[in-house]
């Protein structure tokens, strides 16, 4: 693996992967600077074999590494995954649920070294951007996570409490009874609270789907990885905290938005 590169060129970001010196070196750059990434590829490593993966994969083969072999999508982040979870010395052979939230996100059930597809949603790191621009006119995820991070999500949502008062509600108050109902309130609601409606709403979706997949296979660990989780403790925080009210065990991997690529490299 020494002498490998691994690039996961996805919808939204090339993500590179190579060691040196027995340390393994992570990448990541928008593919608005694709060239500007895979230029520097060409002077750093220029005799090293390249192994690529994700959905501009075949156009960075064309154009820029004609020697390049590509390698599937899934089987490289499955991979990938499987080999950052025994580096960070956890039971690699228990079974789980492997969540990819990139521009969307994929489920995957991990049994040993089998592991098949068995859910997608457009709901992912695409849905945060785009619907993001349109509620606060920010284009920068590190600018939207730190509004979603400041926002409050219940003066968009309306919650359990809500629909409750003054009673007591049978389940948790701060539960989402709808998103983005709170129509009266909405026009005078900031941007950050928005964002961080927006934030939980991803995450109570991906969480739902996450427990129908786990309920169905019997499978009570989810690992979570995918470059929308990069930073974005608000959704992580989440996802934890919703995973484990429904008996779900959140894993999140340190670099696991890099999985793809770790998978390519490994090939």
């Amino acid at each position: 693996m020494n002498n490998r590169i691994g690039v996961d060129a996805g919808g939204s970001l090339i993500k590179i992967v190579y060691e040196e010196n027995g340390r393994m070196h992570f990448r990541k750059q928008p593919n608005s600077e694709l060239d500007d990434a895979l230029q520097w590829l060409k002077i750093t490593a220029p005799n090293k074999p390249i192994y690529l993966t994700g959905g501009k994969a075949g156009t960075i083969q064309a154009n820029y590494f004609p020697e390049a072999k590509g390698v599937d999508e899934f089987s490289a982040v499955c991979e990938g995954s499987q080999y950052l979870k025994m580096r960070e010395a956890m039971t690699a052979g228990e079974p789980y649920i492997l969540v990819n939230i990139g521009t969307g996100t994929s489920w995957f059930t991990m049994k040993g070294e089998q592991y098949e597809r068995v859910l997608g949603s457009g709901i992912g790191g695409g849905t945060f951007m785009g619907l993001g621009k349109i509620l606060s006119e920010v284009d920068s995820f590190s600018e939207l996570v730190s509004l979603a991070a400041k926002g409050d999500k219940g003066n968009v949502d309306l919650l359990v409490k809500d629909i409750y008062y003054p009673e007591n509600p049978p389940i948790h108050g701060d539960l989402t009874a709808s998103n983005f109902a709170k129509i009266q309130e909405f026009p005078s609601s900031s941007s950050a609270d928005k964002m961080a409606s927006l934030n939980n709403m991803i995450a109570e979706t991906i969480t739902l789907l996450t427990v129908q997949v786990a309920s169905i296979h019997n499978i009570h660990q989810a690992v979570f990885i995918g470059s929308t989780l990069a930073g974005n403790n608000p959704l992580r925080e989440s996802l934890n905290t919703y995973c484990k009210m429904s008996g779900i065990d959140p894993v999140f991997l340190k670099n696991g938005e890099f999985s793809g690529a770790i998978g390519a490299m490994l090939k």
